[in-house]
């Protein structure tokens, strides 16, 4: 039997791994990318999970089958992978923690839980009013495997939900319903009436920017923003030109730039909820990558095309 070399670049991952496969067919090396590769062939190499791009350019010169991405988005992946090698993303690994998160953002956005925070913190009990989810006009941008997990998890809250993708479609749902799914060109007509809008789209050179001054002044006023697709989805000073007026709300679980410096002024503006890009950080990846990697070592020792490749 076919033995085959796989990278993983932590112990966690890796004991994990090991716990799923046979080692008869599975080598498994510690391999962070940070310094010279330990083979000059290693079937599948799974990179770090953050700030790994440049670490790519360690695969000159390295024979590899697959390299096993562990984000969904890789858009900056192509300026340091060498040419040669096949690259998976790590679609079905963080769908769901991201939705929790875009919905989470929302729902403490609305409600006002910051404010109670800090009320907690100096020990004082002010109520008020504060804004529902439900029954709220939300605009979905973006509608591939995280804007579906988001909206999954909209419809409970009894939403108005609209979807947005690159094109206008009827896409079936679980249990024989439909869904109109409407075309990004359309985004001028819908914004105005977006009392929620929530981005979920990759970042590619269509979406850089997509929301800037003449999309933003669109939205209806005390509009909340939610992006939890990449920071340069939207124009960053052009957002913070809004923002400073307190017209619209944002909650942002992803900026430009990244990290975020200190004395960037979106800390500081009242209306503005920041979470650390943490959409896809939660304790649901470790079995979920683990099971990708699975996947992907038995697809090669079947001679089976692997999971989730977005280059050739």
């Amino acid at each position: 039997m076919r033995k085959i070399v796989v990278s993983v670049p932590d112990e966690e991952l890796l004991q994990s791994v090991r716990q799923r496969v046979d080692p008869a067919t599975v080598e498994l090396l510690l391999w962070d990318m940070r310094e010279a590769a330990p083979r000059s062939t290693i079937d599948i190499v799974v990179p770090p999970y953050l700030n790994a791009e440049p670490l790519l350019t360690r695969l000159n010169g390295v024979a590899t089958q697959l390299v096993q991405w562990q984000s969904i988005g890789y858009n900056a992946v192509g300026q340091y992978l060498p040419k040669g090698h096949r690259l998976a993303n790590a679609a079905t690994v963080h769908e769901t923690a991201t939705a929790e998160l875009a919905v989470g953002l929302a729902i403490a956005a609305q409600r006002e839980l910051p404010r109670f925070v800090r009320q907690q913190g100096r020990g004082q009990w002010h109520g008020g009013t504060t804004r529902a989810l439900a029954d709220r006009r939300v605009l979905l941008v973006g509608y591939g495997g995280v804007g579906k997990a988001i909206a999954q998890r909209l419809w409970a809250f009894e939403v108005d939900l609209t979807c947005v993708a690159s094109t206008a479609r009827l896409e079936e749902l679980p249990g024989g319903d439909t869904v109109q799914v409407h075309g990004i060109t359309e985004l001028p007509q819908l914004l105005p009436e977006a009392e929620i809008v929530i981005l979920a789209v990759p970042l590619t050179t269509h979406t850089r920017g997509l929301l800037g001054a003449a999309q933003l002044a669109l939205l209806p006023d005390d509009a909340l923003l939610v992006n939890v697709a990449r920071g340069a989805v939207v124009h960053t000073a052009e957002l913070l030109a809004e923002l400073r007026t307190g017209r619209i709300r944002a909650a942002l679980d992803v900026v430009d730039p990244e990290p975020l410096p200190p004395q960037h002024e979106l800390w500081q503006l009242p209306n503005v909820l920041l979470t650390p890009h943490a959409g896809g950080d939660a304790d649901v990846m470790l079995p979920r990558i683990t099971a990708l990697v699975v996947r992907q070592i038995a697809a090669l020792l079947a001679g089976e095309q692997p999971e989730n490749i977005v280059t050739p």
